[in-house]
């Protein structure tokens, strides 16, 4: 038994989290003893630029500039990387996945079933990737469909659904592939920006503290407000409700009657301009401080990396990315 636990107290888990942007292929690689509540060490950061073109929205219109990108930033991978099992996950934009909830009474017997009993079974799922057709409008053989009965607080009874183009998630495994890397899971870009930005605030701000993630991405600004580590509303624009983003961002400090102590922003804050919101109108907006994401301070540097990486905003689909390999 003695030996057993020394062995898990070695042992780390590796993962990398590749986010294939509009300008360029940004890489983050974590690690963590298997033994819980050992902080995370950041392995190693890498950027490659892509030319202007090679994406255009969702699209990967350049497929081998973003095999180069990934080879690049693969190549200086540290050998105590190169030697372990590497998870590897990309992700796609908000824009090219669709997400609903619906309660489980909506699909009838077989949601019954499912609430009553935890029952996973072929007509649920039959159900299920209906309802994503019709909300995605394509059909089934097109889509790549993932699922699960929530059990939060504030959704529990209800099957949240996430929905994608199959050519949007085959174009990335195909560019990884061509790099030489293997996928081992696609996310939603906000889903794992916000991932990284609540693990910021778990290591730098105070448990009672109320805050904003906010999330600036090529297809538009997500927002987040958070007390007692639940999310209690989301914003995103654009969007047909409002008038511009400071109106957004308005409606996600007011909240209710407690207001903000912090706001923590990560992405292509240089994007902010173009929608009529610098980064220095951000605090008097949310009527808060606001901290930059940066990799800096959420772990241990394994050897030497790059100043400019450490505190670069752009890492957080990266890291959120990694951060589920390490964690799962």
């Amino acid at each position: 038994m003695a030996m057993k636990s020394t062995l898990v107290v070695k042992v780390r888990r590796f993962a990398a989290g590749i986010d294939v942007s509009r300008d360029a292929v940004r890489l983050a690689v974590l690690s963590q003893r298997l033994r819980m509540g050992e902080q995370m060490r950041i392995e190693h950061l890498a950027a490659a630029p892509l030319a202007a073109g090679a994406m255009a929205g969702v699209e990967i219109v350049d497929r081998a500039a973003v095999t180069r990108a990934l080879r690049e930033v693969f190549a200086d991978l540290p050998r105590a990387c190169a030697s372990h099992t590497l998870r590897c996950a990309m992700a796609l934009p908000g824009s090219a996945t669709l997400m609903s909830s619906l309660p489980l009474a909506r699909f009838g017997a077989a949601g019954e079933v499912a609430m009553v009993r935890g029952a996973m079974h072929a007509e649920l799922e039959s159900a299920v990737l209906s309802e994503a057709e019709r909300v995605a409008g394509i059909e089934r053989h097109a889509l790549a469909v993932d699922w699960f009965v929530d059990h939060s607080p504030r959704r529990a009874g209800s099957v949240t659904i996430a929905a994608a183009g199959r050519q949007h998630l085959e174009a990335r495994i195909e560019c990884a592939a061509g790099a030489g890397v293997t996928l081992t899971a696609i996310d939603g870009e906000p889903h794992v920006a916000l991932r990284a930005l609540r693990h910021s605030a778990m290591l730098e701000l105070e448990p009672q503290d109320v805050y904003a993630a906010v999330w600036v991405g090529a297809d538009g600004v997500y927002g987040w407000r958070i007390e007692d580590e639940t999310i209690i509303a989301e914003v995103r624009y654009p969007a047909p409700e409002h008038a511009d983003l400071a109106d957004a961002l308005r409606d996600l400090a007011r909240g209710n009657v407690t207001e903000l102590d912090y706001a923590l922003v990560g992405g292509e804050l240089d994007l902010l301009d173009g929608v009529g919101v610098c980064v220095a109108d951000l605090g008097d907006v949310l009527g808060c401080s606001v901290l930059p994401f940066e990799c800096a301070s959420l772990g241990d540097c394994a050897r030497p990396l790059s100043i400019d990486l450490l505190h670069e905003p752009k890492y957080a689909v990266a890291f959120g990315l990694a951060l589920r390999g390490v964690l799962e």
